[in-house]
């Protein structure tokens, strides 16, 4: 991790009026010099590029010395503090800050600090000096040891990198001038500080091997993606909770973010951490060596990597690739569409999903912007029937949209979208059923802007005309059977009229003094019934008279309620019929009996 503010340097071996910038320094302020003293910088630097001894002395256990930090990271946005040398080694002093350190488990931390300095003599600086390059040895303070400084830092820094302290202080005021790297205090104890050892010693490299070097300034991004792949280089990356199992997570929570245009945010890491895995995977580590042993920086250089090494594929291709590659991560569809690391074997990133109801036809509108670099993953799911995709952009020039769909079985077809002037189209059939879903990957990968690009993407069904044919024979049918239906009732309420063997009562010769409810059978239900009946088809189009208080005749009796409310619901304060007959259903009945 580094600082990023850009600032403005006196140049190290450079000449009158020019400048050298940096995107790895902490925040400060451009010092100006008169023209004296910008000779003597320049004597200083001459004296120090033909090599002239400096008189150093090896630092001392138990020393103490004042060194500035990013008041950035620092957990008390501290400018400087004071540190004390607890551990040295072959080729490290361990410094930690003094505040920090009087307050620890020392006996802990001591052991923490020396199985760290081991795995940085014997593994990390062997494996990342022989792949890279060395650091810059014996440095600007003529000592081969690098200074580690273990100070307090915000919960989601690991540590980080100051170019500042490779200059002179009359160059760079707050320079430590030390080959030096700083790591947070709150992760020492954690199987991960040898990654973030890792991660932080690259910068210390690539700074060496580009900037002392080329006198170029690498690209944040590309910085950062060869920091990311050390440990997967080391080995520490093959186990549980690993930097990166932690970068998977963090491109799973958000993997739209451009692997370019850095912010210095986690979502950066994820996404460039995920994508020179793919990188390293398929075109070798040797892409990430050349374009650092090379005067161009950023994607420039790694073109120039890819160039050397013999491969047609440039920056932008492999992009493309990557952006299907973490959907479908099958080897079987294409070699270039997986991961090779069984680290990443089962990772699939997750796609933004956009529902279609299950009937009928619909349509669905998303409107998006995107930026240079930055994949974009829709799902659409539901729907059934032909289904129609639209894109649209007015910069419908600069985009690649690859495709894919999955079929019932769970195998994929992939293929891009033409694009005509703003907009390309394309039609599946039989989505929702022999098709499950479609992805497309809008992205703009062909330039070195920052600007944003707004698009939008369109999805709708129709259903096929033998399936509109289909659904109407069924309403037709479901209407025949509805009449059958209705023809055979009349003739069981015929049946059962005439099976009945006792006359039925006449509704005036029957007298209603007890209430009636569902679920009674007797003589007075029958009564009831047939009264019912001669109210009309309106109060019981059944007219089924069976001696049985059940559903239709409940149903008959909430009709005939309803119709006489005024008589019988509003009286009793309701206003929907209840089927008990009771006392004012009874007296309306009887009512009308009389007349």
């Amino acid at each position: 991790m580094n600082p990023h503010t850009k600032q403005t340097l006196t140049p190290k071996f450079g000449s009158e009026g020019q400048t050298h910038t940096s995107y790895f320094s902490v925040k400060g302020t451009s010092v100006c010099y008169g023209v004296g003293v910008k000779k003597f910088v320049f004597i200083i630097s001459l004296i120090l590029l033909l090599g002239i001894a400096v008189s150093v002395s090896a630092d001392t256990v138990g020393e103490k010395q004042v060194f500035y930090v990013d008041p950035s990271y620092d957990l008390s946005e501290r400018q400087e503090l004071t540190a004390i040398l607890v551990k040295k080694t072959s080729k490290l002093y361990f410094y930690v800050d003094e505040k920090w350190w009087n307050f620890t488990p020392q006996n802990e931390i001591y052991q923490a600090l020396s199985s760290l300095g081991q795995e940085f003599d014997n593994k990390i600086y062997p494996i990342l000096t022989s792949t890279f390059g060395p650091e810059w040895n014996p440095g600007i303070d003529k000592d081969s040891q690098i200074t580690i400084l273990i100070h307090p830092m915000k919960e989601s820094a690991g540590g980080y990198f100051r170019s500042n302290d490779e200059y002179s202080k009359l160059q760079i005021f707050d320079s430590n001038e030390r080959e030096m790297i700083y790591l947070n205090a709150e992760h020492i104890r954690s199987p991960l500080a040898k990654s973030f050892l890792a991660h932080e010693f690259t910068h210390l490299i690539t700074f060496h091997q580009k900037e002392n070097t080329y006198g170029v300034i690498e690209e944040i991004w590309l910085n950062e993606a060869r920091a990311e792949y050390a440990p997967t280089l080391i080995g520490y990356d093959d186990y549980k909770e690993s930097n990166l199992e932690r970068r998977i997570q963090i491109f799973s929570d958000n993997p739209s973010d451009s692997i370019i245009d850095w912010q210095n945010t986690k979502y950066d890491y994820g996404a460039i951490s995920l994508f020179i895995q793919y990188l390293v995977d398929h075109y070798g580590i040797e892409i990430l060596i050349d374009s650092l042993h090379s005067p161009e920086t950023g994607i420039k250089s790694i073109n120039y990597a890819l160039e050397k090494n013999g491969f047609e594929e440039n920056f932008s291709q492999i992009f493309l690739d990557w952006v299907i590659a973490v959907l479908v991560n099958d080897c079987n569809y294409g070699s270039k569409y997986c991961y090779k690391s069984p680290n990443l074997k089962n990772f699939h990133v997750t796609s933004k999903i956009n529902f279609l109801p299950l009937t009928g036809e619909s349509m669905l509108t998303i409107g998006d912007v995107t930026k240079n670099w930055k994949g974009n993953w829709y799902k659409i799911i539901g729907g059934s029937g032909n289904l129609k995709l639209e894109f649209i952009s007015n910069s419908a020039e600069f985009f690649e949209v690859p495709y894919i769909i999955k079929n019932r079985s769970g195998n994929y077809i992939i293929d891009f979208l033409k694009i005509h002037g703003s907009q390309g189209e394309i039609y599946i059939k039989d989505f929702g059923t022999e098709i499950t879903s479609l992805f497309i990957i809008p992205v703009v990968n062909k330039l070195d802007s920052d600007s944003f690009y707004s698009f939008s993407w369109s999805v709708s069904i129709e259903r096929p005309e033998e399936e509109d044919n289909l659904i109407n024979n069924l309403l037709a049918r479901i209407e025949f059977l509805k009449a059958e239906i209705a023809k055979i009732r009349v003739k069981i309420i015929a049946i059962l009229n005439k099976e009945d063997k006792k006359p039925l009562p006449e509704p005036a010769s029957c007298s209603f003094n007890t209430n009636l409810y569902y679920g009674l059978n007797s003589e007075d239900v029958k009564c009831l019934q047939n009264f019912l009946k001669s109210q009309g088809p309106d109060i019981y189009p059944e007219g089924l008279v069976t001696g049985n208080f059940l559903s239709l005749t409940k149903s008959a009796v909430i009709r005939f309620q309803e119709k006489y409310a005024q008589d019988i619901l509003i009286p009793l304060d309701l206003t929907n019929g209840t089927g008990f007959v009771g006392l004012k259903t009874r007296a309306k009945i009887n009512q009308l009996l009389t007349k």
